[in-house]
């Protein structure tokens, strides 16, 4: 089996960003900037092809990784992760251990404030928790991926009409097609620090906007149910994200969201 990182990135050196980023396999990099070119390098003695493009949109980048990748598993990547030395080893060995997966959920850690998961035992990624895993703890089998069809919303995600989602929203697709999905307790890098300490640099607070993007995003995931559990995600958080818009008010903005998405 081969292993190929794709790598989502913005305004970056594409060079700087495979030394920095520590790729030890081959890799495509999708740079949005303000140009449109492409290069072909090689790092430690794998290909790097790197593309430029002059568009915004993360669902989108990676979908220009995802058309171009010819891995036969294939690692998604922000442009702020840093590998470990064996992460190749690490991942080709799991994929081996689980024959029948189509995707595996790797651990590449964030620091504790901004965690959002971090797998400690095997489990089973269902729909009930696959909302916890980024788009850069997966690995798929690219065959797999394309024969189900499966590609990122263009609406979520940073840069996107809707601020977030579009890691969830695939996950969602991924098990609708039948494809079987595994977490597995493997760290493989972790995140660069980040100064501001948010969550991801869409976030700009629990502010109205927040809110109504995420009620789009649950009309999407859970159709029918996407009401109840709307306030149950509420009541939840309503300590962390309720102290400036009330729950109710927060409700009626998810409850928005949904009628216009």
């Amino acid at each position: 089996m081969t292993l190929e990182v794709l790598v989502a990135a913005v305004q970056e050196n594409d060079i700087m960003l495979a030394e920095h980023m520590n790729l030890t396999t081959d890799a495509v990099i999708c740079n949005q900037c303000q140009e449109v070119a492409f290069k072909e390098f090689t790092r430690k003695g794998h290909t790097v092809r790197s593309f430029a493009f002059a568009e915004r949109g993360v669902g989108l980048n990676r979908n220009n990784a995802l058309m171009r990748a010819r891995g036969d598993l294939i690692l998604f990547a922000d442009d702020d992760i840093i590998y470990d030395d064996d992460y190749a080893h690490k991942v080709l060995k799991a994929f081996e251990e689980h024959p029948k997966e189509d995707i595996l959920a790797f651990n590449v850690m964030a620091e504790k404030s901004r965690r959002t998961y971090e797998n400690t035992r095997t489990r089973r990624v269902r729909w009930y928790n696959y909302g916890r895993y980024p788009t850069y703890a997966l690995c798929c089998r690219l065959e797999s991926i394309r024969r189900a069809n499966v590609w990122f919303s263009l609406l979520f995600g940073g840069g996107a009409k809707y601020s977030n989602g579009e890691d969830s929203l695939f996950l969602h697709d991924c098990l609708k097609k039948g494809l079987r999905i595994l977490a597995v307790p493997v760290t493989i890098g972790h995140e660069k620090n980040r100064e501001n300490g948010e969550a991801s640099t869409w976030f700009t607070g629990y502010n109205e906007k927040f809110f109504y993007d995420r009620g789009a995003l649950y009309h999407y995931l859970y159709g029918r149910m996407a009401k109840p559990l709307a306030l149950r995600f509420l009541l939840a958080k309503r300590e962390k994200m309720c102290r400036q818009i009330p729950v109710k008010r927060a409700y009626q903005l998810m409850k928005k969201g949904m009628r216009e998405a």
